[in-house]
């Protein structure tokens, strides 16, 4: 699943083409990516595109007062394309965004899932409250996030650092990635709880946060369009069996039935070797 980083910079290449583009047709191409029936999509025809912006894991993409709010999951992709020429909808195809004399934009999801949504909210009258639902339960956006506020969060919901780093409801736009590197960077057991973080652990999780969005955004503005998660920089994710980059111990992993946990011995876990998810008792 895309993450701040790479949302962010998408964000950047849509407002840079398209702001100013006059959307002349929406055309919702499943009958499942829509999640909202009020407003009429429709009532952004005829209106430029005025912002792009992200919250969480969310594309926010504004036409003069009527915003399109879009979650790709774990499959999803929102492509520029040529305009469409006949009826046929590429494989994959959710959504179709086209404009006067740009191209179009394409939701596309892998799989069978059909997770990809899109909602469509109001905001001509100021902001909208279905909006604000929708966000109600989502954290601070990571980025945003001082030391003394990212441990008061962290701290705010007891558990494994790797999973609250990736609740979205205790901070927005961390995924797998990005958390199997924080707690490389930070020299800290993914297994560690987060109700026993002391001040310097969260300063060294905060620092390697910012590192980390720095290094990963400079990527990411270097690529035309979303990329698989194997082509972006890493530490440890996905990397089971490399030579950690900093020690060069091998890399070990938890696996999950939904996610794999990457992590290096030496630098992390003083050594010890992570059990599965029911049995480790490995937390410092």
């Amino acid at each position: 699943m895309p993450e701040l980083p790479e949302l962010e910079a998408h964000a950047a290449r849509l407002r840079a083409g398209w702001v100013g583009a006059v959307l002349t047709r929406f055309h919702p191409l499943s009958f499942t990516v829509m999640k909202t029936v009020d407003p009429d999509p429709n009532l952004a025809t005829g209106r430029p595109l005025t912002d792009v912006g992200r919250r969480g894991k969310y594309l926010i993409c504004d036409f003069d007062g009527i915003a399109f709010v879009v979650h790709l999951m774990q499959g999803g992709r929102l492509r520029t394309t040529p305009p469409a020429k006949g009826p046929k909808a590429p494989r994959g195809a959710q959504a179709r965004w086209s404009f006067d004399g740009s191209d179009d934009w394409l939701l596309t999801e892998a799989g069978k899932e059909r997770r990809v949504g899109v909602w469509v909210f109001d905001r001509r009258q100021g902001p909208s409250s279905a909006e604000a639902e929708l966000f109600a339960d989502l954290g601070p956006d990571a980025e945003t996030l001082t030391a003394a506020r990212l441990g008061e969060r962290l701290r705010s919901r007891s558990g494994r650092l790797h999973n609250v780093l990736r609740d979205q409801r205790v901070i927005a736009g961390i995924g797998r990635r990005l958390a199997n590197d924080l707690c490389h960077e930070a020299k800290l057991s993914p297994f560690v709880s987060t109700g026993r973080l002391t001040d310097d652990q969260v300063l060294a999780v905060h620092g390697a946060l910012s590192h980390l969005v720095e290094r990963d955004l400079a990527f990411e503005t270097t690529q035309e369009e979303l990329v698989n998660t194997a082509k972006r920089p890493t530490n440890v994710h996905r990397r089971m069996g490399d030579p950690c980059p900093n020690c060069g111990e091998a890399i070990r992993e938890v696996t999950y039935a939904s996610h794999v946990v990457n992590y290096c011995p030496t630098c992390q876990t003083g050594g010890r070797l992570l059990a599965d998810n029911t049995t480790s008792k490995f937390l410092k």
